[in-house]
Protein backbone atom coordinates (compact mmCIF):
# COMPACT_ATOMS: atom_id res chain seq x y z
CA UNK A 1 0.00 0.00 0.00
CA UNK A 2 2.87 2.33 0.82
CA UNK A 3 4.38 1.56 -2.58
CA UNK A 4 1.14 2.61 -4.30
CA UNK A 5 1.04 5.83 -2.28
CA UNK A 6 4.65 6.58 -3.23
CA UNK A 7 3.81 6.09 -6.92
CA UNK A 8 0.81 8.42 -6.64
CA UNK A 9 2.91 11.05 -4.87
CA UNK A 10 5.47 10.80 -7.68
CA UNK A 11 2.78 11.34 -10.33
CA UNK A 12 1.43 14.37 -8.44
CA UNK A 13 4.90 15.88 -8.19
CA UNK A 14 5.31 15.26 -11.93
CA UNK A 15 2.19 17.32 -12.63
CA UNK A 16 -0.29 14.51 -13.38
CA UNK A 17 -3.74 15.69 -12.26
CA UNK A 18 -6.12 13.07 -13.71
CA UNK A 19 -6.23 9.58 -15.17
CA UNK A 20 -7.38 8.69 -18.68
CA UNK A 21 -8.44 5.08 -18.07
CA UNK A 22 -8.99 2.55 -15.33
CA UNK A 23 -6.06 0.41 -16.45
CA UNK A 24 -2.51 1.50 -17.29
CA UNK A 25 -1.59 1.65 -20.97
CA UNK A 26 1.11 -0.77 -22.14
CA UNK A 27 2.53 0.35 -25.47
CA UNK A 28 4.43 -2.91 -25.95
CA UNK A 29 1.19 -4.92 -26.07
CA UNK A 30 -0.65 -2.52 -28.35
CA UNK A 31 -1.18 -3.22 -32.00
CA UNK A 32 -1.91 -0.90 -34.87
CA UNK A 33 -5.06 -2.89 -35.50
CA UNK A 34 -6.38 -1.99 -32.06
CA UNK A 35 -6.72 1.65 -33.02
CA UNK A 36 -10.02 2.63 -34.51
CA UNK A 37 -9.69 4.51 -37.78
CA UNK A 38 -10.47 8.14 -37.27
CA UNK A 39 -12.68 9.84 -39.83
CA UNK A 40 -10.66 12.07 -42.11
CA UNK A 41 -11.35 15.78 -41.86
CA UNK A 42 -13.32 17.25 -44.75
CA UNK A 43 -11.05 18.12 -47.65
CA UNK A 44 -11.22 20.75 -50.33
CA UNK A 45 -11.84 18.14 -53.04
CA UNK A 46 -15.55 18.77 -53.11
CA UNK A 47 -16.27 21.26 -55.83
CA UNK A 48 -19.15 22.86 -53.96
CA UNK A 49 -16.93 23.66 -50.94
CA UNK A 50 -13.82 24.83 -52.82
CA UNK A 51 -13.24 28.39 -53.94
CA UNK A 52 -12.32 28.54 -57.64
CA UNK A 53 -8.61 29.05 -58.29
CA UNK A 54 -7.91 32.37 -59.98
CA UNK A 55 -7.31 31.85 -63.70
CA UNK A 56 -4.53 34.44 -63.67
CA UNK A 57 -2.30 35.09 -60.69
CA UNK A 58 -1.54 38.60 -59.51
CA UNK A 59 2.07 38.30 -60.70
CA UNK A 60 0.90 37.14 -64.13
CA UNK A 61 -1.49 40.08 -64.34
CA UNK A 62 1.36 42.48 -63.56
CA UNK A 63 3.53 40.94 -66.27
CA UNK A 64 0.70 41.04 -68.79
CA UNK A 65 0.13 44.72 -68.02
CA UNK A 66 3.86 45.43 -68.40
CA UNK A 67 3.92 43.69 -71.80
CA UNK A 68 0.93 45.73 -72.91
CA UNK A 69 2.60 48.93 -71.66
CA UNK A 70 5.78 48.10 -73.61
CA UNK A 71 3.77 47.43 -76.75
CA UNK A 72 1.92 50.74 -76.36
CA UNK A 73 5.27 52.54 -76.20
CA UNK A 74 6.47 50.77 -79.34
CA UNK A 75 3.28 51.64 -81.20
CA UNK A 76 3.84 55.33 -80.46
CA UNK A 77 7.54 55.45 -81.36
CA UNK A 78 8.17 56.75 -84.88
CA UNK A 79 11.98 56.82 -84.75
CA UNK A 80 14.79 55.12 -82.88
CA UNK A 81 15.33 58.30 -80.87
CA UNK A 82 11.66 58.26 -79.85
CA UNK A 83 11.90 54.66 -78.77
CA UNK A 84 15.09 55.21 -76.81
CA UNK A 85 13.63 58.19 -74.92
CA UNK A 86 10.53 56.20 -74.00
CA UNK A 87 12.55 53.19 -72.86
CA UNK A 88 14.62 55.41 -70.55
CA UNK A 89 11.47 56.10 -68.52
CA UNK A 90 9.90 52.64 -68.82
CA UNK A 91 9.25 51.14 -65.38
CA UNK A 92 7.55 47.89 -66.34
CA UNK A 93 10.68 45.74 -65.95
CA UNK A 94 12.44 45.39 -62.60
CA UNK A 95 15.82 44.98 -64.34
CA UNK A 96 15.81 48.69 -65.11
CA UNK A 97 16.12 49.52 -61.41
CA UNK A 98 19.12 47.26 -60.78
CA UNK A 99 21.00 48.22 -63.96
CA UNK A 100 23.26 51.25 -64.30
CA UNK A 101 22.11 52.16 -67.78
CA UNK A 102 19.68 51.35 -70.55
CA UNK A 103 21.73 49.62 -73.25
CA UNK A 104 19.90 50.65 -76.39
CA UNK A 105 20.84 49.49 -79.88
CA UNK A 106 23.95 50.98 -81.45
CA UNK A 107 25.18 51.53 -84.99
CA UNK A 108 23.91 52.47 -88.43
CA UNK A 109 20.12 53.12 -88.33
CA UNK A 110 19.95 52.04 -92.00
CA UNK A 111 22.18 49.00 -91.58
CA UNK A 112 21.89 46.02 -93.89
CA UNK A 113 22.89 43.68 -91.06
CA UNK A 114 21.25 43.78 -87.64
CA UNK A 115 23.07 41.79 -84.96
CA UNK A 116 21.27 40.54 -81.85
CA UNK A 117 22.72 39.27 -78.57
CA UNK A 118 21.00 38.25 -75.34
CA UNK A 119 21.64 40.83 -72.61
CA UNK A 120 24.25 43.43 -71.58
CA UNK A 121 27.18 42.39 -69.44
CA UNK A 122 29.08 44.43 -66.87
CA UNK A 123 31.05 46.44 -69.45
CA UNK A 124 27.96 47.12 -71.55
CA UNK A 125 26.01 48.17 -68.47
CA UNK A 126 28.78 50.55 -67.46
CA UNK A 127 29.23 52.16 -70.89
CA UNK A 128 25.63 51.94 -72.11
CA UNK A 129 26.54 50.28 -75.42
CA UNK A 130 26.09 46.66 -76.58
CA UNK A 131 29.05 44.34 -77.20
CA UNK A 132 31.90 46.45 -75.84
CA UNK A 133 33.57 43.86 -73.62
CA UNK A 134 35.79 40.95 -74.65
CA UNK A 135 32.99 39.32 -76.62
CA UNK A 136 32.38 42.64 -78.38
CA UNK A 137 36.03 42.87 -79.37
CA UNK A 138 35.84 39.37 -80.84
CA UNK A 139 32.63 40.26 -82.68
CA UNK A 140 34.36 43.26 -84.27
CA UNK A 141 37.14 40.97 -85.54
CA UNK A 142 34.61 38.43 -86.82
CA UNK A 143 32.78 41.07 -88.82
CA UNK A 144 36.01 42.51 -90.16
CA UNK A 145 36.99 39.06 -91.44
CA UNK A 146 34.11 39.16 -93.94
CA UNK A 147 34.52 42.82 -94.84
CA UNK A 148 31.96 44.32 -92.46
CA UNK A 149 32.67 47.24 -90.16
CA UNK A 150 31.09 47.32 -86.74
CA UNK A 151 29.80 50.86 -87.27
CA UNK A 152 28.06 49.82 -90.50
CA UNK A 153 25.93 47.27 -88.64
CA UNK A 154 23.20 47.81 -86.05
CA UNK A 155 23.77 45.90 -82.80
CA UNK A 156 21.14 45.26 -80.14
CA UNK A 157 20.16 42.81 -77.40
CA UNK A 158 17.01 40.96 -76.45
CA UNK A 159 17.15 42.82 -73.11
CA UNK A 160 18.29 46.44 -72.79
CA UNK A 161 19.10 46.03 -69.07
CA UNK A 162 21.70 43.81 -67.45
CA UNK A 163 20.33 41.02 -65.21
CA UNK A 164 22.02 41.11 -61.77
CA UNK A 165 25.18 39.02 -61.75
CA UNK A 166 24.72 38.23 -65.45
CA UNK A 167 22.13 35.62 -64.52
CA UNK A 168 19.90 34.09 -67.19
CA UNK A 169 16.88 36.34 -67.88
CA UNK A 170 13.50 34.98 -66.87
CA UNK A 171 10.83 34.30 -69.47
CA UNK A 172 8.76 37.19 -68.05
CA UNK A 173 11.67 39.61 -68.43
CA UNK A 174 12.20 38.52 -72.03
CA UNK A 175 8.48 38.86 -72.79
CA UNK A 176 8.37 42.43 -71.46
CA UNK A 177 11.50 43.57 -73.31
CA UNK A 178 10.99 41.77 -76.62
CA UNK A 179 8.63 44.42 -78.11
CA UNK A 180 11.47 46.98 -77.85
CA UNK A 181 13.78 44.82 -79.94
CA UNK A 182 11.09 44.03 -82.48
CA UNK A 183 10.41 47.74 -82.89
CA UNK A 184 14.12 48.42 -83.48
CA UNK A 185 14.13 45.74 -86.17
CA UNK A 186 11.11 47.36 -87.80
CA UNK A 187 12.65 50.84 -87.73
CA UNK A 188 16.09 49.76 -88.99
CA UNK A 189 14.57 47.45 -91.60
CA UNK A 190 17.77 45.45 -92.29
CA UNK A 191 18.34 43.01 -95.11
CA UNK A 192 19.35 40.24 -92.74
CA UNK A 193 19.40 39.53 -88.98
CA UNK A 194 22.43 37.80 -87.46
CA UNK A 195 21.53 36.22 -84.08
CA UNK A 196 24.23 35.31 -81.58
CA UNK A 197 23.52 32.60 -79.03
CA UNK A 198 20.69 30.23 -78.24
CA UNK A 199 18.83 32.49 -75.82
CA UNK A 200 18.57 35.32 -78.34
CA UNK A 201 17.56 32.94 -81.15
CA UNK A 202 14.92 31.20 -79.03
CA UNK A 203 13.44 34.53 -77.92
CA UNK A 204 13.17 36.14 -81.35
CA UNK A 205 12.24 33.02 -83.31
CA UNK A 206 9.96 31.70 -80.55
CA UNK A 207 11.36 28.18 -80.42
CA UNK A 208 13.34 25.96 -78.06
CA UNK A 209 15.93 24.49 -80.44
CA UNK A 210 19.59 24.28 -79.50
CA UNK A 211 22.03 26.68 -81.12
CA UNK A 212 23.80 23.70 -82.71
CA UNK A 213 20.55 22.90 -84.48
CA UNK A 214 19.72 26.51 -85.38
CA UNK A 215 23.13 27.68 -86.58
CA UNK A 216 23.88 27.75 -90.27
CA UNK A 217 20.22 27.79 -91.31
CA UNK A 218 18.33 30.77 -92.67
CA UNK A 219 15.00 31.07 -90.88
CA UNK A 220 12.43 33.75 -91.66
CA UNK A 221 11.30 36.08 -88.88
CA UNK A 222 8.04 37.96 -89.46
CA UNK A 223 7.79 41.30 -87.64
CA UNK A 224 4.52 42.55 -86.12
CA UNK A 225 3.99 44.78 -89.17
CA UNK A 226 4.22 41.77 -91.49
CA UNK A 227 7.74 42.32 -92.87
CA UNK A 228 9.73 39.12 -93.32
CA UNK A 229 13.44 39.12 -92.45
CA UNK A 230 15.87 36.25 -93.08
CA UNK A 231 17.77 35.36 -89.91
CA UNK A 232 20.99 33.43 -89.45
CA UNK A 233 21.97 32.15 -86.01
CA UNK A 234 25.47 31.36 -84.77
CA UNK A 235 27.45 30.89 -81.56
CA UNK A 236 27.77 33.84 -79.20
CA UNK A 237 31.29 35.35 -79.08
CA UNK A 238 31.37 34.79 -75.31
CA UNK A 239 30.92 31.07 -75.95
CA UNK A 240 33.68 31.12 -78.56
CA UNK A 241 36.05 32.68 -76.02
CA UNK A 242 35.42 29.69 -73.76
CA UNK A 243 35.27 27.07 -76.53
CA UNK A 244 37.83 27.86 -79.19
CA UNK A 245 37.12 24.57 -80.97
CA UNK A 246 33.81 25.98 -82.26
CA UNK A 247 35.37 28.97 -84.04
CA UNK A 248 35.59 27.03 -87.29
CA UNK A 249 31.80 26.58 -87.33
CA UNK A 250 31.29 30.28 -86.66
CA UNK A 251 33.59 31.09 -89.57
CA UNK A 252 31.40 28.96 -91.84
CA UNK A 253 28.35 30.88 -90.58
CA UNK A 254 30.06 34.18 -91.31
CA UNK A 255 30.79 33.06 -94.87
CA UNK A 256 27.11 32.13 -95.26
CA UNK A 257 26.20 35.61 -94.05
CA UNK A 258 28.57 37.23 -96.54
CA UNK A 259 27.27 35.12 -99.43
CA UNK A 260 23.63 35.88 -98.55
CA UNK A 261 24.30 39.61 -98.48
CA UNK A 262 25.93 39.41 -101.90
CA UNK A 263 22.86 37.68 -103.28
CA UNK A 264 20.38 40.23 -101.93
Amino acid sequence: MEDCKAVLDWYILAGVEETCADEPYNALKSSINNFAAKPLPPTATAVENTAPRPAVTELSQINTAACRYAQDICDKAQTLDDLRAMMETFDGCSLRFSANSTVFGYGNPQAEVLIIGEAPGADEDRLGEPFVGRSGQLLTKMLSAIGLKREDCYIANILPWRPPGNRTPTSDEVAVCLPFLKKQIELVNPKIIFILGRSAANALLDNAESISSLRGRFIDYTSPNGTVFPTLSSFHPAYLLRTCSQKGKSWVDLLRLKRKLAEM
